[in-house]
């Protein structure tokens, strides 16, 4: 297996670039990880520079964002709302592109990365464990929220602080994800996959499923889209990694050379150029348990590791 490790110190250095500063559009293929230690999103540059890493002169970290140092943030107490930042998405609407996140202390937001200040943000509470979010063609923000079973859809495009919604309830709330092709909001929970149907107006939004698929195995945890298979999504669930077709109603499971890489996956998705597979899995060695410091390939095999991280999700940093 192929493997870089990167220097814990320059990580460290890395960490200290301004939070809002601009994020400039590269020519593409770098990745997004949510590194719980550093309380940040960092945006890495290419597998090829990653891969080829050999000193700080070459740093990999390309544009990072935490919302301790948010100046337009203060107002929603990042130091609580901000702990354990557990998922990173890059969305693009009228133009203009956008990180989305959330915390497992209760914040969520839609961040541009050009400026680095949010479109919408709110303290959602520690108690509801949001784990995904989804930006909408209106500009209105779905959340996921595993410890209060539901997903949300926020009237963001009515203001930053808005937070009237739409709920349906959902055991196990992990994943969330807006499909132009069946114009539906999925959402993952515990057993089943859903298919929302989005009514009412912008500003008194409406949930109603529409679809439902019950899942191949417990625990749904990952939504994704397929981006070489446009019209599919990734699931990961406690013990596999599947694709789902809504066409067929189906669930194809997905193989890897190690089979033990294919259970309690937290993120998966696929380079669109290469097809190569990106997952991150906890591997039960530091002083988070549900975290990692490696970030594995799959066709071909490899692995990034970065020393002194604990990574929760990372994802080609793709629309």
């Amino acid at each position: 297996m192929l493997s870089r490790t990167l220097p814990a110190l320059c990580l460290a250095l890395l960490l200290c670039a301004p939070a809002s500063r601009a994020y400039a559009t590269s020519s593409g293929g770098e990745v997004v990880a949510v590194d719980q230690a550093s309380r940040r999103v960092l945006v890495l540059e290419t597998a090829e520079g990653l891969m080829d890493y050999q000193g700080p002169d070459r740093a990999p970290v390309v544009w990072s964002w935490g919302a301790d140092r948010a100046p337009d943030l203060g107002d929603l107490d990042p130091a609580h709302s901000w702990t354990n930042p557990d998922e990173a998405k890059r969305r693009i609407l009228a133009d203009h592109r956008y990180l989305l996140t959330t915390a497992s202390g209760g914040l969520a937001a839609v961040v541009d990365t050009a400026t680095g200040r949010s479109r919408w943000a709110a303290d959602l509470g520690e108690a509801v464990n949001p784990h995904s979010i989804e930006l909408l063609p209106d500009g209105n923000v779905a959340v996921a929220a595993s410890g209060g079973d539901w997903v949300r859809l926020y009237a963001a495009s009515q203001g930053p602080r808005v937070t009237a919604h739409a709920t349906f309830r959902l055991p196990g709330a992990h994943g969330v994800y807006w499909d132009e092709r069946t114009g539906l909001l999925w959402v993952l929970g515990d057993d089943e996959l859903t298919g929302l149907r989005v009514g009412g107006t912008p500003a008194e939004p409406a949930l109603s499923a529409v679809r439902s698929a019950p899942l191949p195995d417990q625990g749904g945890h990952d939504l994704a889209p397929v981006l070489g298979a446009p019209g599919r999504f990734w699931v990961s669930t406690l013990n596999g990694l599947w694709q789902y077709d809504p066409a067929a109603d189906g669930f194809t499971p997905v193989h890897l050379t190690d089979p033990a890489a294919e259970q309690d996956v937290k993120s998966i998705g696929d380079d669109p150029d290469t097809g190569r597979l990106l997952t991150v899995a906890p591997d039960h060695r530091g002083p988070c348990d549900w975290c990692t410091s490696v970030i594995r390939l799959h066709r071909p095999e490899g692995a990034w590791t970065l020393r002194g991280t604990q990574l929760y999700k990372a994802r080609w940093w793709a629309t």
